[in-house]
């Protein structure tokens, strides 16, 4: 009996090598490597979507954030700076820079400066965010394989016709800003908008906010402001004119000069004093007889203490030194011989 040997199993027909990625794919590094690494052929061919195009995304977010985060720490120092009552004088503010009888250094440390730097820095920081996070935006959207010049045309497009349609807005918005970097007037300032007088009581990028002396609460787009007139900034001058009739006026000038005098020796009014009182002299001449006119440098904050004040003791000395009786003498007969009656001897009014 002959007993063959088994032949061995012939291969399965169809039979196919393991896939590889492409050879485009193997020439890039990172799919190589990623080849090397995994052996998964899909991994393989989409790592640069799968690990390239978020890391970079990731990568852009990062540095749109640090980005912010520097330009917020430089604008919150340069507040902080401008804020700080070591600032040079050449950059504080004109109500700041005025002399006054103030003996300490830090007694100007201004609140309302505080207050204007804070403002514009908040104006700033939203601005600086709202670019940068803008272009972070564009670039991730570039990176997602988006064609930017449709978008970037229908945003010029849209811009220019909100631009057309919001013209009033855009002047009020920019008005506001350069007023409150300018610091025109604040918030407690005294001032002159045209047809609206009175004290700010809230001023913004768009409205300012003003009380008349009747209680009237205006409201004014801040394009519309064409001049200012503000009452409370740097210094006041207090001017105050006195008839004296047709008294003497040396004997008047000297009185007043005098009284004027006791005015810059005040404790209490002297803090409120740029320069001294002084008495200008015969300021006009009416039918009443001479006006003599006093001034007095004040702060912007204490010009109406020391206008009442000074018109007080002004007054007062007249009146001590027996003028103000000889002008209601003057008023009360007033009648002066003209020259026809004294031709025809008959005497004036009695």
């Amino acid at each position: 009996m002959t007993v063959s040997s088994p032949s061995p199993t012939p291969a399965q027909p169809g039979a196919e090598p393991d896939e590889t990625p492409s050879p485009e794919c193997l020439d890039e590094l990172l799919c190589k490597a990623v080849w090397n690494w995994t052996d998964s052929v899909w991994f393989a061919e989409g790592s640069f979507w799968i690990l390239v195009k978020p890391l970079r995304i990731i990568l852009i977010l990062l540095l749109a954030l640090v980005a912010r985060w520097l330009v917020h720490r430089t604008i919150r120092r340069l507040v902080r700076t401008t804020s700080d009552a070591g600032v040079p004088t050449m950059l504080r503010p004109l109500r700041e820079r005025i002399p006054s009888a103030a003996t300490e250094p830090g007694e100007f440390i201004p609140e309302r400066r505080r207050q204007r730097a804070e403002a514009i820095g908040s104006v700033l920081r939203s601005l600086s965010t709202a670019f940068i996070f803008g272009i972070a935006l564009l670039m991730v959207l570039k990176e997602f394989s988006f064609d930017l010049a449709p978008l970037l045309a229908s945003a010029g497009i849209a811009g220019v016709a909100l631009g057309f349609g919001a013209q009033s807005l855009v002047k009020d918005l920019i008005a506001g800003l350069f007023m409150l970097i300018e610091d025109q007037y604040g918030v407690g300032d005294n001032v002159d908008l045209g047809e609206a007088t009175g004290v700010v009581e809230a001023v913004g990028l768009r409205v300012t906010t003003v009380r008349d002396g009747r209680g009237v609460l205006w409201y004014i787009r801040n394009g519309e402001i064409v001049r200012v007139g503000n009452k409370s900034q740097g210094w006041a001058l207090v001017v105050v004119d006195l008839p004296i009739g047709f008294a003497g006026t040396e004997e008047a000038t000297a009185v007043l000069r005098t009284a004027a005098a006791s005015i810059a020796v005040d404790p209490d009014l002297a803090p409120s004093i740029v320069e001294p009182p002084e008495v200008l002299g015969v300021e006009q001449v009416t039918v009443e007889g001479t006006v003599i006119r006093t001034v007095v440098k004040t702060t912007a904050d204490g010009q109406f203490s020391v206008g009442r004040e000074l018109r007080r003791r002004l007054a007062e000395a007249l009146e001590n030194s027996g003028i103000t009786a000889r002008i209601a003498a003057g008023r009360l007969y007033s009648g002066v011989p003209t020259r026809s009656d004294s031709e025809t001897g008959q005497g004036g009014a009695t």
